[in-house]
């Protein structure tokens, strides 16, 4: 049995929530077991972290959860050479041009890229929400590095990344985790 503090119990903790949230979403439940499987599920540790529910690993699980809440789920390195696919997978699930979206996820990138590291590992959500807007997230594992609107002048060559995104924006935030930050905003569907 893991350890229910380590990181991969936590990840799999995390992936059985999400997973859970997404099957309730469409009705889906699954009593054949007499069992909440999805709890089970969570407490099912071989080495590889295991995800009961279709013995799938969590990136399958993830994907999984993505596809039935109808978003874009991705995990990567934030590196300049990963943006452009970036913006191409993005315009692919929103099924057409999406500058606005794409401008916010390359700048919430980019601010990790700066702030917390270039190789750090994000993960980038788009979905659909409410309301006709688009809700992107940009996860990273650093809990200090808070990104904060500035002021810039004509001179200054770095700070506009956040007043870009403030001024495309319907709104935008920080979701301080115990494990990292997320960085969202929300835009208009075009």
């Amino acid at each position: 049995m893991q350890d229910p503090q380590s990181p991969a119990a936590d990840d799999v903790d995390n992936c059985v929530t999400d997973l859970r949230t997404a099957l309730a979403a469409h009705g889906i439940t699954l009593p054949s077991l007499r069992a909440d499987l999805l709890t089970f599920a969570g407490t099912y540790a071989p080495p590889v972290g295991l995800v009961a529910l279709g013995n799938c690993n969590t990136v399958t699980a993830r994907k999984l959860a993505a596809v039935l809440r109808g978003g874009l789920d991705l995990d990567l390195p934030a590196t300049p050479k990963a943006v452009p696919d970036l913006r191409r997978a993005v315009r692919l699930h929103l099924g057409g041009p999406c500058a606005d979206v794409q401008l916010c996820v390359t700048e919430l990138v980019a601010n990790v890229i700066r702030h917390v590291g270039e190789g750090a590992l994000v993960r980038v959500r788009v979905a659909r929400v409410d309301g006709g807007r688009i809700r992107i997230e940009v996860t990273d594992p650093d809990t200090r590095a808070l990104p904060v609107l500035v002021h810039t002048t004509g001179d200054d060559e770095a700070g506009r990344g956040l007043a870009l995104l403030d001024a495309v924006a319907l709104r935008w935030g920080v979701e301080p985790g115990m494990r990292g930050k997320t960085v969202w905003c929300e835009v208009q569907e075009a």
